[in-house]
Parts: structure tokens; sequence; C-alpha cells
């Protein structure tokens, strides 16, 4: 009873004094957001592309010193696809593991190379709750409704574990709005400028080319609120410009040192290859996106319709500019681009919540004097979320007493998730606002609980080994120490890269004497014919090879 009165206050739905603040429920909700981000992390192997890759950079970097660590290597050449922000700080958390474990030559722990990223994830959810803060001042509610959505989102919380940029790109995003968006004329305007420069060098240390969506994002409200305008002072473009030089400085000395070859970051590997050349697994198109945002948006996808009608409505007022503007610049940077992977739509995801969360509050507080657009539907709402509930817990039954086996594995989430929803829809259904807010505590917890479990499982990393795994794979390359290791067949895998140590070549690179790994036993016949071919080391289906020229 004492948590839920906690909880009651902290959503504020009880009368509010002028000095309250969303603070301390921004600050539990974020503390349970670190929760997410850290149970697990280091129980499944890093995964392709990105982890892999990205765990290379960071280790090489510890590996060099002085200067030679600001111009990022992979395997000895030059690493051209992201700046190496992210890679920079991971190395330090590698060789803070290092240090504290005394091992230097074994590789860093899964752990340790994603939590940089993750805990940086985190941050997004408290400065979402801050951005409504100021859209709607005074309204607790909103504000931790928003961080609560942030917190419970399965796509937010998934890519933001990994060893990727995506997660901090996105608590980065939120910050650089969160400083455009307090800004009051007031004599700390020039910090909060300075602030935003410091963020936008940080996002062009990162993925350089969202800089300029996230930037046009928040600079169309801000524009169209004509009272920031007529006391715009050029000392806050300064400071803004000041701010700005460390990203810009890394992308000049990138540009003197690797030439023509640095322009990759922006143009090969950046804007133009995601925007005009249809990578692999982008079959789908602009589908892909959507498809995330439908899987993914679950349980408040069905507030974010009628949030959208609501921001229209008040497209004249700060809440209304912010929202459709941040929402519509997103989405066309991201619909449009031919390469499309899931956690490209991640940006989508910051807006969806400022304007689900609308919704999400007028349900518990319900004190508006007009009638609202769509007002009935979002009233009926509790009951979908109640069905949507039981659906789930017959989905985790059906796989405890057996009857679908394959669902058994999955009944735990269902379970958390489904008692969460089932609960919280049927509070809503009260005409006492303690009771709503109750509903909401349940909608949270059982999301949350939900994805803990799932956070924990073998089940939250599903791109891992699409082919095969790796781990014993690398383990027979490890066998080789100088020479070089060729593999059959056209998988390019990081991750088998990271874990035997070395880079693996595809065999076409092969000139005739080496070690091939191989799991194509009609190969292995026609080598023996072509080449002294002997099994140096069998695992599974997979053999190591030595061959020489006859």
């Amino acid at each position: 009873m004492m948590l839920s009165k906690i909880f009651i206050s902290l959503f504020g739905v009880r009368k509010i004094s002028k000095s309250s603040s969303p603070i301390l429920g921004l600050t539990l909700i974020w503390l349970l957001a670190c929760i997410l981000a850290l149970t697990g992390l280091g129980n499944l192997p890093l995964r392709d592309f990105d982890e892999a890759t990205v765990a290379r950079v960071a280790m090489e970097i510890t590996q060099r010193s002085g200067l030679d660590q600001i111009l990022p290597t992979i395997w000895g050449d030059d690493y051209l696809n992201k700046p190496p922000g992210l890679h920079w700080l991971i190395a330090l958390a590698i060789k803070f593991e290092n240090h504290a474990g005394g091992q230097f030559e074994k590789l860093p722990s899964e752990f340790a190379v994603r939590f940089v990223p993750a805990f940086l994830s985190t941050l997004v959810v408290p400065f979402g709750g801050l951005i409504q803060w100021y859209l709607r001042p005074k309204d607790i509610t909103l504000s931790v409704s928003t961080a609560a959505i942030l917190l419970t989102l399965m796509p937010l919380v998934r890519h933001g574990r990994l060893a990727m940029l995506d997660g901090t790109q996105l608590s980065l995003i939120a910050l650089l709005w969160l400083f455009f968006v307090s800004m009051d004329q007031s004599y700390f305007d020039k910090f909060r400028s300075f602030g935003a420069g410091i963020t936008s060098s940080c996002l062009l240390m990162l993925k350089a080319p969202i800089l300029l969506p996230a930037l046009l994002a928040c600079a169309i409200p801000f524009v169209l609120e004509k009272k920031k305008i007529y006391k715009l002072r050029w000392s806050l473009l300064i400071t803004f410009v000041i701010g700005l030089l460390p990203g810009i400085s890394w992308h000049v000395w990138h540009g003197i040192q690797r030439g023509s070859n640095a322009l990759w970051l922006w143009g090969g590997d950046g804007a133009v290859r995601v925007l005009f050349d249809a990578g692999e697994g982008s079959d789908l198109g602009v589908l892909v996106p959507l498809i995330e945002v439908l899987e993914g948006g679950w349980p408040w996808l069905v507030l974010w319709p009628i949030g959208l009608i609501w921001a229209w409505e008040d497209r004249n007022t700060s809440w209304g500019k912010w929202t459709l503007a941040t929402q519509v610049i997103m989405a066309l940077s991201i619909l449009p681009l031919k390469t499309q992977l899931p956690w490209y739509s991640h940006p989508l995801w910051l807006p969806f919540s400022l304007i689900a969360a609308r919704p999400l509050a007028w349900l518990i507080n319900r004190q508006s004097s007009k009638k609202m657009t769509a007002q009935s539907i979002l009233s009926a709402t509790p009951y979908f979320w109640l069905v949507l509930g039981a659906g789930l817990i017959l989905f985790g039954l059906l796989g405890t007493v057996r009857i679908i086996p394959s669902f058994s594995s999955y009944s735990g989430i269902a379970f958390a998730c489904g008692i969460g929803w089932l609960v919280g829809g049927w509070l809503f259904s009260f005409s006492y606002q303690e009771l709503r807010a109750l509903g909401a505590l349940s909608l949270v917890a059982g999301s949350f609980l939900g994805l803990f479990v799932f956070m924990r499982s073998s089940f939250w990393l599903w791109e891992l080994n699409e082919n095969w795994p790796v781990l014993p794979v690398a383990e027979l390359a490890s066998v080789a120490k100088e020479s070089d290791v060729f593999i059959e067949g056209s998988h390019e895998r990081p991750s088998l890269n990271w874990y035997a140590g070395r880079k693996i070549k595809p065999f076409d690179k092969f000139l005739g004497s080496g070690l091939i790994l191989t799991r194509d036993s009609t190969r292995l016949i026609n080598l023996s014919f072509e080449k002294d071919c002997k099994v140096v080391k069998k695992e599974g289906e997979w053999a190591l090879l030595s061959c020489q020229n006859n």
C-alpha cells in the first residue's frame, strides 16, 4: 500500500504545488531502466555485424597510445565505417576490466564491451520525461508517463543493450532537444546553447549524418515559437558553434590524415549508402520501420494514433509544434532510406513516446472539461488491454501445460505482461483516479517484468547465429598460430574474427597453401584430388584442414 501511495504521488494525480517536480519519479524510472539495461548483459556472445566490429575497433584503441588512439583501425587497417566516439568509451571500459582483473591477454568480456552503450542508452528515459515537462509545465503525470513508456518499449531496451551506436545516439538526440526546448530567454540560455553544441559534437562522433535531421527536428519548432526569436542573440549562436568545434575538429583532422577516404563516413558508408543502396536485409523497404513500430510499440501503440490527432489539433501550442515536428522530421529521415534495418528506426521511438504519453496521462487524470477527439475510443482502450492481457495469459498457459510445447519457453514473459496488462486494463475502468494510477502502475510493472524475464533469457539477441554458431568454429581457428586461415563459403562473420583473435580470410583469396575452415564434405573430397589436405581438427560439422599444393 505504501508503494502504491508513492507511485500515485509520483504520477502527480494529487494536487501539486508550484515547487512540484517530476525529478524523483524520473530518477526512479531511470534506475529501473538501468536494471533492464544491465541484467543478463553478458550472457550471450557478441553478434554480427556491428557488435563484433565495434568491439574490435575499441580493443585496438586500447593497444595504441597517444595521438594514435584518435584515428581508429580494424585489424590494422583504417576503420572508415563510423567515427570512434563510442569506441573510445568502450575502450576505457575494456582497460578498466583488464586492470581490475589483471588479465591482459584474454578477450574482454561481453559485459565490458556492452556496458557503456547499455548504460548511456538508459538516459533517454529521464531526458524524454524532462522534454515533456518543458512542453507542458506542471503536468507531472504526462512527464512521468513519457518516461514510463520509454522504459517499457522492447526495441529501446533490446537495441540499447547492444554494443552498437543506436541507443547512445537516441539519448544524445533527446539531450539535444532538451537543451533547445528548455531555452527561456534567461541568463542560462548561453549554457544551454553551449550544451546543445557539445551534444551535437557527440553526435558527430557517432553517426555524423544523423545530426542534420536531429537539429532540423528541434530547429523548426524552436523557430516557430516567435517569442524565442525576438530575443535570439548572436551570443547563443557563438556558444553553440564553440560547443560544435570538438566534433568538427576531429572530422577535419581525420580528413587531413586520411584524405578522400575520410569522406567514406559521410558518403560511401554513410548517408549516400543508406539513401541509395538497398543493402542485405532491406527487401521489405519502407515496411521495415513500419513493422518495427507495429511489433515493438505494445502496449502503448493503441495510444499513438489518438496522440497524433491531438498533436495536430494543438499544432499552435508548444507541445503540438514539437511533437509533430520531431515525429515528421525523424520519419522523413528514415522512411526513404534504401537500406532498412530494424535499428535504423530507433530515432522514431522518442517522438512516439512524447505523443503516446498524453492519451495515457488523460486516461489517468480525466480532468479535462472539454470533450477530446476520439475520447470514446480512448476510454475503451483499457478494455483492449484487458483482453490483450487475457490472451497473453492463455498463451502462457498453453505453453505451461504443454498443449503447445513450443510456447513453453515464452510462458514466463507472457504471464508477466499478461497479468500486468489485464489488471491494468481492469483498474483503468474505475472512476477513482487513484485506482487508474494503479492501473498505469500495473501496465508498466507487467511490461517491466516481462522485459526483465526476456533480457535474462537467451532470446533477446535473435540475430545471433543466423548462419551457424561462431564459438566452436573460432575454437578451431585458434589452433592456427601464425598461418593464415581461410573459410569456405561467402559468410563474413566479424564475430568469428573477434572470438578467433584473427581475421579469417575468404576462400577466394586462398593461394594454394594454408589452413581452411569448411563444413562441406563434398568440398573436402574435391580438395584431396587437387592438394595434399589433412584434417587438423574437427568440431561437429566443421573441420580445419591443412592444405598444400601437390
